[in-house]
């Protein structure tokens, strides 16, 4: 016997900021699912209504407030034991009044920084990394024999476009070149204020004091977050099982994919953005979309529930030339 598809429900939520920076939080009373828990304030979409119709009505009932509702942050589907839930996430552009609890719960005016802190459910969660880290994710490819200088100056070059976030992934190479090349590019890393992840190797990561991204069979092979809570821990992940286990570690994030087809796996089938959506509900991770990705996906990814995306080729300068005139 099939059992009841679960009810589906569509929440928005607001991003409210004060001249300090400041976000405001909101606290689920009792007698509510997760009562207790600090969320960004909102409430359901009801039928006939626009996404900003639905948000402003909330905020004015729940807060006391009028806002003009700004540009989309994130859609998180998650997937509750009773529930799908659809979390909508905009930035709140402006707002006049005095917030107060209407409904009786209490408020929270947070430092960005601080909101890692606030126990959420599991849909606020990516929405907090949304907010505070990079939507995209280098993947480094390997370097061409003889080419490890052109790949530090490509390296320089993504990082001088933006990226924040690396994996410095080079397989294939003998241990002395690969913890040479890794050195430097972590030194590059640094200078640009980019966090970096070492892929696979924990001994290095431990040796280059980075964080560590997991593969994924490495994942069945760990029972505890191979690092501490100072540096990074993330995992590449392609199935619901791997989303879980990554979870139960530890990981601050993972990449799931892939997405589209890509030249590098020929063979492999892709999620499809349904595909991805649907993991997504799984986990409260952040997740980057991974295969085929290029920057112009990245409000779509967003849409789908992504922190971002991830790539190698869509986020590399491709030639010396390139290089040269990005530089220039």
């Amino acid at each position: 016997m099939s059992s009841e598809p679960l009810r589906s429900i569509h929440v928005m939520a607001g991003v409210i900021t004060d001249p300090r920076g400041r976000i405001l939080l909101t606290r689920r009373t009792e007698g509510r699912d997760l009562a207790g828990r600090w969320e960004f304030p909102g409430g359901k979409r009801e039928p006939g209504e626009t996404e900003a119709q639905a948000l402003s009505r909330e905020l004015h009932e729940e807060l006391g407030i009028a806002v003009e509702v700004g540009e989309p942050l994130i859609t998180v589907p998650q997937q509750y034991p009773d529930k799908r839930l659809r979390l909508d996430v905009r930035h709140i552009a402006s707002w006049k009044g005095a917030p107060r609890g209407h409904e009786g719960q209490a408020l929270a005016w947070v430092a960005p920084d601080k909101l890692p802190r606030y126990a959420m459910p599991p849909a606020d969660r990516p929405v907090v990394a949304a907010l505070l880290h990079p939507d995209r994710y280098l993947v480094t490819p390997v370097p061409a024999a003889g080419e490890d200088t052109t790949w530090l100056v490509q390296l320089e070059a993504a990082l001088s476009a933006g990226v924040r976030r690396v994996q410095i992934r080079l397989p294939g190479m003998g241990e002395d070149a690969r913890r040479r090349l890794a050195r430097l590019a972590v030194t590059l890393c640094r200078k640009a204020n980019a966090e970096v992840l070492i892929n696979g190797d924990l001994r290095l990561a431990r040796e280059l004091e980075t964080g560590v991204h997991l593969r994924a069979a490495q994942l069945p092979e760990l029972s505890l977050r191979p690092l501490s809570d100072a540096v990074p821990v993330a995992a590449s992940c392609h199935t619901a099982e791997e989303l879980r286990r990554a979870e139960d570690l530890g990981c601050d994030f993972v990449v799931l994919g892939s997405v589209q087809a890509t030249a590098s796996h020929p063979g492999a089938a892709p999620l499809g953005w349904e595909g991805f959506a649907r993991l997504r509900e799984s986990v409260s991770l952040p997740i980057y979309a991974i295969g085929g990705m290029q920057p112009d996906q990245i409000d779509h990814a967003r849409q789908q529930g992504a922190q971002g995306i991830a790539a190698i080729r869509g986020l590399w300068p491709v030639t010396a030339e390139a290089v040269a005139t990005s530089l220039s």
